[in-house]
Formats: C-alpha cells, structure tokens, sequence
C-alpha cells in the first residue's frame, strides 16, 4: 500500500516538477532568469560590441587635391594621379585576386582561377572572351592574353573607390569606359564618357555599390549566379539582411569582408578563407567573415539546443532558409539548346518572372525564387576543374564542388546553391572545352557564326589546349556557398524542417539524425519505455482503484 502511494506521489508530482526544470533549463524561463541567461551568453554581448556603427576618421578630401583637378582623358591619367600620394596602392593590389583572377595559393602556372583555366557553366571560361567579361575587372584594357599585369597605371581605382554613382565600365570595353556616348547593343543602354574629375574627386571607401557593380550582376545579368547576392542587397530591409538592411545595422560589404593591403578576404577557391574558426576576443586580427568572429562558437542563450549543433552545422544553414528572396535567380543553363533562329535572325524569349527562358546566343534557361538551398558537408575550401582534368560524361559532372565530410573537425553542413546545366565536352579528350563566344561575325565567335566547332577550337586555342575536334554536351553542376540574406530570428529555419523525413537534410546520410531516421534497436527500446510508462501507469491506475474498492467494502462491512 505505501508503495503504491510512493508511486503515485513520483507520477503525479515529482515528473510534472522534472518538466518544470527541463523547461527552465531550455530557456523558458522569468524575466529575470532570462537576464540572468543573457549575462551568461558572451556571444551575445561579443555581436552588441562588434555591429556598433564605426565612426570613421577622414582625413582628406579629395575634392581639395590640386592634381585632381586637372584634365583627364582616360582612366590610367586618374591613376597615375593616385599614385602620385598613394605610392604603393597599384603594387599591393598587384597582389591581390581582385587583379589576377588566380588562386594566390595554388601552384604556378596550375591556371586555378577565373583568369586561368577554370571551369564554370555560366560562360564557361575567359580565355578568347576578356573584352566581355573583363568589363568586372578592376583594371583597364584586359582584352587579351597579352595584358600587362605589371604596369601600374592600368590599375582602376575608381570601380572601387568612385562615389557619383555615375562611372560606369562599358560591358564589351575591356573594363574600359568609353570615350564617347555609345549604344551597347546587348542591352540597349547608352554608355557616356565619365566626369573624370568629379569621379576622381569623390573617391571614398567602398560602399556596398562598388562591391555589387561587378558581384550583384555576375554571370551577365542581376542575381544570375548566387542568389544570395543581388540588387535587392543594394538597399534592403532587414527582414531581407539583418547585417545590411538599412533600417537595422546597415552594414557595407568592407565590414565583414575586412581588407589588408588591398587584398579583400572572403574569395574561395582550395584554400580557405578562414582557416580557424574564432572570435574577436580570441584573436582580433583574423579576417572578420566568419559568424563567429563576432557571435562566437555559442551564440545562442546559455542552456539552448542550438548551441550543441555549432560544431557540425554552420549558422547560415538555419539562419539563410531561403535565398533569391526578392528578385529570381539562373539554376540551369543548357548551351545544347543554343543556337535556334526566328526567320533567321537571333531571337530571345522571356519567361513569367520577365527574365529570359531562351536566347539564341546562349541557350535554355530556367530561374527560381524562394529557394531552399542544398546541403552538404564543408571545410572552407571548393575545388573546381579546369579545361585540363579529365572527366566522365557518363554521369553528371561536378564543375565545381565543397571539400569536407562528417569526419573532418572543421566541416560544417553548410547551404549551397547549386546551378547546373549542359555544355559542351571533348569527346576524345574527355575534357570540357573552352568556347570563343565573343567576337564579331566571321571572327568565329559563336555569338558570330552560330558554329560551335569554330568556336570551340578557337576558345581552346586562345587557351593553349589540345581539342580533338569532336564535341557533345554534358549535364554539370557547380556550387555557391551561401552566406547572404541572412534572416531574422524568427525566420530562420524550425527544428522540424530538417529533423523529419524528406526534409531539408534528407540527402545527406552516414549518421543518425533523430525525427529523421529510425533504427530498430533505438525504436524498439523507445516502445518499450513508452509501454512501460504507460503500463506503469495502468497498473498505478488500477491498483488505486482496486484498493479503493476493497476499502469500500470493508467499511460497510464494519458497519
């Protein structure tokens, strides 16, 4: 009888008590508990300090330089007047990505980067096409392989530093303005000669315009290809970025993309950017582009779940749940459908979100909105192919692709956008090709002559590489990490998107994920305690009420 009794004290009260304590313990707790928590959450305190607007020192205006304000005709004059007191910029940036377009840690001559012989399956590659796509290029007159890269005046600084908002590159110049008003015939935009001297007057650090020029409007066109960057970062709102929205921090790109010497951290090829994960109060001087230099290793309130997943999932995998949030962005692009004419003539259509679904120069397309990004495990580092590495057309080619797995310490699931589509191969070589788009008719330019053999035997031969002349097409996939458009706490993804069955992390598998996966000796010793509970209960149940009973009778037996 007294354990009967003990039974229904511990059921009744001592495991409603043990709740009560799991759900403090998670942070549902008083008012003044919760301050309590905070006092204990240094990542919390760590963000407060490092979003504190910034009060800059100036100390120049340029508009007051006297060699400034002498004619310009060109953009490598307003260099050299730079050079005049800044000595060593055109050097530094020398150095730098932004310049070469190569991987500054690969080896010599392996071609790693955009200006070498990487692959991508946008516009594929450089080589042949510099006059287009070197209107990105923070230099002037890039228009082929015989480009200085050691004269200085051939630096821009401008693209980066101008504030008029007025200077602007013409898209088949070589990264060159124009000298006179010109219609560019892609766009149907006119082009007119800057204010050299109001441009080079307004020079300042660079806003989010200068980065977004070029990077907004990558791959030809806004959003193309990350989708977590385009015009609509221009001027958000925070439910769109809380570091960049203009009504929250406001934060320019520089802020986190911290520079040295010119060299802006935060571009990813094989090495990482970062390669240690720490805060500002562990090491100030580190490059300021990893979350958690400024919300540490746990941002989250002392006691929360969260906390334990920081050391297997980045944060933007639950903070970034979807990208192209305003504006779409390109996932497929297929070359093999190029080429198709309208009574002759090249012809464009365009889709419900008015962004083309077919171009004749380029191909089949197809654009999103509200993406769920794609998961995978990563280190910081991404290898892509170059025109040089062998490949398998029997399957889908990873042009490019995240290094890291369960295994690796410094491996994060981490969200990608994953644009793929189809081009063009060497069917001997096993090889993808390189082709020579740009150029006018009878240059063998396939934007010229719509001949896919000229051009590739062109494009691979600005590149220096074999073509057996034999091509076909291949299906490619090639990934962006995600890491803008950063939602607000209440927006960021829920527990149970990712832990249930066909979820968001359905794809990746070697480890067990609790609401997702089942094993039987899990589930089964899960069944049992359940039954046993409830058999506990029961027979608690039942025992009361059998006691109850015979207390019952036994009492009018007495009387």
């Amino acid at each position: 009888m007294k354990r009967l009794r003990f039974t229904g004290f511990f059921c009744w009260f001592f495991i409603p008590m043990l709740c009560i304590m799991f759900f403090c313990s998670s942070g549902i707790c008083a008012p003044q508990e919760i301050e309590e928590i905070e006092e204990l959450a240094p990542g919390r305190k760590m963000a407060r300090q490092a979003t504190k607007r910034r009060q800059l020192w100036i100390t120049s205006d340029h508009s007051k330089h006297a060699i400034l304000e002498q004619e310009f005709a060109s953009g490598p004059e307003v260099t050299k007047a730079c050079l005049d007191c800044h000595t060593e910029a055109a050097m530094q940036f020398h150095k730098t990505i932004h310049w070469t377009w190569l991987d500054p840690n690969a080896p010599e001559g392996a071609g790693i980067g955009k200006g070498g012989h990487s692959m991508n399956n946008f516009c594929i590659n450089i080589n042949s096409n510099e006059p287009r796509c070197t209107s990105c290029h923070a230099g002037y007159g890039w228009k082929d392989n015989t480009f200085d890269f050691t004269d200085q005046s051939k630096v821009d600084c401008l693209v980066c530093h101008e504030q008029t908002g007025t200077y602007k590159k013409f898209p088949a110049g070589a990264g060159n303005p124009v000298s006179e008003s010109k219609v560019f015939k892609g766009n149907g935009k006119t082009y007119d000669p800057p204010d050299w001297n109001a441009v080079a007057q307004s020079v300042a650090r660079p806003t989010r315009r200068n980065c977004g020029t070029c990077h907004f409007f990558g791959g030809g066109g806004d959003g193309v290809k990350h989708g977590d960057m385009d015009s609509s970062l221009m001027k958000p709102n925070k439910s769109l970025d809380v570091h960049m929205g203009m009504d929250g921090q406001n934060f320019d790109c520089v802020r986190c993309h911290s520079t040295k010497l010119h060299n802006i951290s935060g571009r990813i090829y094989s090495t990482p950017a970062v390669p240690h994960r720490k805060s500002l109060i562990e090491d100030d001087l580190i490059p300021k582009i990893m979350c958690e230099s400024c919300h540490s290793a746990t941002p989250h309130k002392a006691g929360e779940k969260p906390n334990d997943h920081t050391d297997k999932v980045a944060c933007q995998s639950c903070h970034i749940p979807h990208f192209a949030r305003v504006n779409p962005t390109k996932m497929w692009w297929d070359w093999s459908k190029a080429g198709k004419k309208k009574n002759g003539k090249p012809y464009m259509e365009k889709g419900p979100s008015g962004k083309p679904v077919y171009h004749t120069k380029k191909g089949e397309f197809r654009w999103a909105k509200f993406v769920v990004p794609e998961y995978q495990w990563f280190n910081g580092s991404i290898h892509t192919l170059t025109a040089r590495d062998m490949i398998d057309p029997g399957k889908i080619v990873k042009v490019s692709w995240p290094v890291g797995d369960r295994t690796d310490e410094n491996s994060r699931i981490f969200p990608f956008k994953v644009h793929r589509g189809k081009q063009p191969y060497d069917k001997v070589n096993k090889t993808l090709l390189i082709p020579h788009l740009f150029g006018k008719k009878g240059s063998g330019a396939y934007w010229g002559d719509y001949d896919w053999k000229k051009a590739l035997a062109g494009g691979m031969k600005a590149a220096r590489l074999p073509f057996s002349g034999e091509y076909d097409f291949v299906e490619t996939s090639y990934v962006f990490p995600t890491t803008h458009m950063v939602a607000r706490r209440d927006d960021s993804v829920k527990c149970q998107e990712c832990h249930t069955r066909n979820g968001r992390l359905a794809d990746l598998t070697g480890f067990y994920m609790p609401g997702r996966d089942h094993s039987e000796l899990i589930d089964t010793a899960g069944w049992l305690l359940v039954l046993g509970s409830l058999a506990g209960v029961l027979i608690h149940g039942f025992g009361r009420a059998f006691f109850a009973s015979r207390r019952k009778e036994k009492n009018n037996d007495n009387k």
